[in-house]
């Protein structure tokens, strides 16, 4: 990642007030790009966003990507040259309880920001985040590349795959790479695995779950102990999107497409791995047990992301190991137990990523 091609570069950022968009926002805002962020006031209560500040540092916008107006409008007054998405509904369980919500925003969401693209000039790269359980899971044991089936048992993972089609449509009918030099734009989708890291409060993921349980001194109950997943750290597929983006803006239509970003096959751990571990790095975690509800909604057992296509064309690969990822978390947690700059600490960690190999 150049450094130096973010300093003074107009971004605009949707999602920003999430776990993974306040990272993000903050790395921006580090490596001196002119940030303006779109997205909903934050969803959790603690939030990132607002315990480290994030607003502070750049421009922040209040509204729905279902808004199409609101969204253009906000799009026109940023005039980025780069274009991040994540904003969306990104948890499984909620979007079985309220569907509707999630294809909204995961579908026409994503529909509207490459129509607000479209009518906005100067916009060079565009970077859509989708999500690993896009694919159509065949519980393999071997990462699915890019070039795999979409599909998705759930609401939210069928979502998502279905914004993946919206996002190829639109770059074969609007950009396609024959008139690049017409009309200026590069798109590419991103693709990342199970993203953890300080700050996340949302509801039904592992590691928020395991945090909350044991800041009040609960046993955790755990759903599925034997599910394997790509997780990592929020810095990883944040360092991919900002590499994309770079791509893009320098290379145009040579880096369009879908690409992952997970972690190494070795970090491709089951839940009971993770529940472990990180206790064993707190200390005073209580007990856990497994408890599958009756009637709980469909799992995926095995997933994983083929990164070969990232290594060979982009450069980029995984930097923290995902030992060295559940360290991180416990320091940020410790650091929020002890009512700590938080802003500092978050930056603190970025800076440590970033010296911390060069992919």
């Amino acid at each position: 990642m150049d450094g130096a091609f973010w300093q003074g570069r107009r971004v605009f950022l949707t999602g920003h007030t999430g776990f993974k968009g306040s990272w993000l926002a903050l790395w921006l805002q580090r490596l001196g790009a002119e940030v303006s962020g779109y997205a909903l006031a934050p969803p959790t209560e603690p939030a990132l966003f607002h315990l480290a500040q994030v607003e502070a540092g750049m421009v922040s916008t209040l509204g729905d990507v279902r808004d199409l107006e609101a969204l253009s409008a906000a799009l026109d007054r940023a005039r980025p040259e780069v274009v991040l998405h994540l904003a969306a509904q990104a948890l499984v369980r909620a979007s079985y309880q309220d569907p509707v919500a999630t294809y909204a925003t995961n579908v026409m969401g994503t529909v509207n920001l490459l129509e607000a693209v479209r009518r906005t000039p100067g916009v060079r790269a565009v970077v859509l985040v989708t999500t690993d359980k896009c694919y159509e899971n065949r519980e393999w044991e071997w990462g699915y590349r890019e070039d795999e089936a979409m599909g998705g048992f759930d609401p939210y993972s069928s979502s998502k795959g279905c914004a993946e089609l919206v996002a190829s449509a639109y770059r074969r009918s609007f950009f396609p790479p024959e008139t690049h030099d017409r009309h200026g734009v590069a798109v590419a989708t991103a693709r990342a695995g199970n993203v953890i890291g300080g700050g996340d409060w949302a509801q039904d993921r592992l590691v928020p779950d395991l945090l909350r349980a044991w800041d009040a001194g609960r046993e955790v109950v755990i759903r599925s102990p034997g599910s394997v997943r790509p997780w990592q750290h929020a810095l990883e597929p944040l360092s991919g999107y900002l590499r994309l983006a770079e791509g893009l803006h320098r290379q145009g239509p040579a880096l369009e497409g879908a690409w992952n970003f997970g972690p190494w096959d070795a970090d491709a751990r089951p839940v009971s791995w993770i529940v472990e571990h990180l206790a064993a790095r707190f200390g005073d975690g209580p007990n856990w047990r497994v408890e599958v509800p009756e009637g709980a909604p469909h799992e995926a057992r095995m997933l994983k992301l083929d990164i070969s296509k990232a290594r060979t064309r982009l450069g980029w690969q995984p930097r923290w190991s995902l030992s060295r990822c559940l360290e991180s978390i416990v320091e940020w947690h410790r650091t929020y137990r002890d009512h700590g700059d938080l802003r500092h600490a978050t930056l603190q960690q970025i800076a440590a990523f970033e010296a911390d190999g060069h992919p």
